[in-house]
Order: structure tokens, then sequence, then C-alpha cells
């Protein structure tokens, strides 16, 4: 039991008395300053999140309105080829206020996006603008 103390003392006074060692610079001359790591992003890559969320999100909007606005039209040759018949008509008038709802919620869904994005300094929507969305 005596060694171990013993031992542990000797220790922990190596460790206090101590001094702290730099490198050596090319030039032989200590320094203490490390050298910074520097990570580049590579060519291609995804960029950051912001990119990539604001790019989903455009083309998720933009095929939100392409499917809703093919509907209302697949609606519209229904209710002229419907030939007078009141189920078809009334088929194809369900086929049409549903599509308009889908572009209403299409054009809330953007302005709700703009609204937040706006409030929180995140531009949800890209910066330009509307341009066609790219997915980086």
């Amino acid at each position: 039991m005596k060694t171990a103390f013993k031992t542990l003392a000797i220790s922990a006074g190596y460790l206090v008395t101590t001094s702290p060692v730099f490198a050596a610079n090319g030039a032989g001359a200590a320094t203490n300053t490390p050298t910074p790591i520097v990570f580049t992003k590579p060519e291609g890559s995804l960029g950051d999140f912001s990119k990539l969320f604001s790019g989903a999100v455009q083309w998720l909007l933009l095929i939100g309105f392409i499917l809703a606005f093919f509907y209302l039209i697949l609606g519209g040759i229904s209710w002229v080829t419907s030939g007078g018949d009141k189920t078809n008509i009334e088929a194809a008038r369900n086929k049409i206020i549903a599509a308009i709802i889908g572009l209403v919620i299409v054009a809330s869904t953007w302005a709700l996006f703009s609204l937040i994005g706006g409030a929180i300094g995140f531009n949800i929507l890209g910066t330009e603008g509307f341009s066609p969305p790219i997915l980086y």
C-alpha cells in the first residue's frame, strides 16, 4: 500500500511540475498557435440545408399546382363529354370543385411559406422570387 501511494504521489508531482511543450515550426522556433484545419466543400455537394429544403418545397408546390390544374382540365373534359347524363355531370362537377380546392390549397401553402419565411428570416421559396425550382 505504501508503494502504491508513493508511486501515485510521485506521478502527481511530475504532472503538476511539468511545463507545456510546443511543436517547432519549420524555422526551428517553438510556436503555440496551432495550424487551423480548413474544410472545403467538394464540387457538386449538397450545399447547405436551406438550398435543399427550398428546392424541395418549390418542386412540391410546382407538382401540386400541375396536378391540380390537370385535374381541373380532366373535370372540364368530363363535363363536355357527359352527354347530358346527370350522374356524369355531377361527377365532372365534383372533379372541378376538387381541383379548385387543390389549387386554393397550393396557393395558400405558398402564401403561408412566404409569410413564415419572412417572419423568421428564412426564405423558404428561394431568393429571386419565382423561378423554376432547382434541387441542389
